[in-house]
């Protein structure tokens, strides 16, 4: 996997970079097919991003969002990445697809939220955690070894159970666009541009991938 890198100074910069990207590929998208599927994780650095795409000229209304993954938790619940998209993206009119993590039967819920999933992203949102982990595929969770499924649930990390993308769905990107910022991300980040598939983010393949790093990670 050959992956693009452009740094910026700090994480505000790349937020600002990361808006202007998105809503580039949203605007050209939509003007060529209609509509733009685009696939988010969570983190501080993409809910800045949100807040920036706000100031941008984005076709809402064509959008689709999708989740790369989420906490198996309440609605509303501060450690649900839904609930912080949600707040970011404010009045905009997306639609979102949310992943069904309050159903009661869970691995029902993750192959119903296969089926709505696009053949095609047009671009997917990741983050890099520092253990290599991207999405909810973190080290030794059975989700990493998933090839018969779009979507996939973990073991406990971090106190919860996740549900997310597995990397055949991962796959199905026209174009990755990976934040990844401060200090703890350095050794990580070396790694995924070096090809390393010892940690899960090394395992991610698609067509095209962008990094966008702050100074402090790269």
């Amino acid at each position: 996997m050959q992956h693009e890198l452009k740094v910026s100074p700090d994480a505000d910069a790349v937020a600002v970079a990361a808006a202007e990207y998105v809503a580039g590929l949203a605007r050209a998208t939509v003007a060529a097919h209609g509509r733009f599927t685009f696939a988010v994780s969570g983190g501080h650095t993409p809910w800045a991003m949100f807040a920036q795409l706000a100031e941008q000229d984005v076709p809402w209304a064509d959008m689709e969002i999708f989740q790369v993954d989420e906490r198996v938790a309440p609605d509303g619940d501060p450690d649900r990445n839904l609930t912080h998209l949600r707040a970011s993206l404010g009045d905009a009119p997306a639609r979102v697809h949310p992943m069904p993590v309050t159903d009661p039967d869970l691995t029902t819920a993750a192959a119903a939220y296969a089926t709505v999933l696009p053949q095609r992203f047009d671009l997917v949102h990741l983050g890099l955690g520092p253990d290599g982990h991207t999405a909810s595929l973190v080290p030794g969770d059975p989700v990493l070894d998933v090839t018969d499924a779009l979507v996939g649930l973990t073991q406990l990390y971090q106190g919860h159970q996740r549900m997310t993308l597995t990397y055949p769905a991962l796959a199905r990107a026209d174009q990755l666009l990976w934040l990844v910022t401060g200090p703890d991300k350095r050794e990580p980040l070396a790694r995924l541009l070096a090809g390393d598939t010892s940690i899960p983010a090394g395992r991610v393949t698609a067509a095209r991938s962008l990094v966008l790093a702050d100074a402090a990670a790269a």
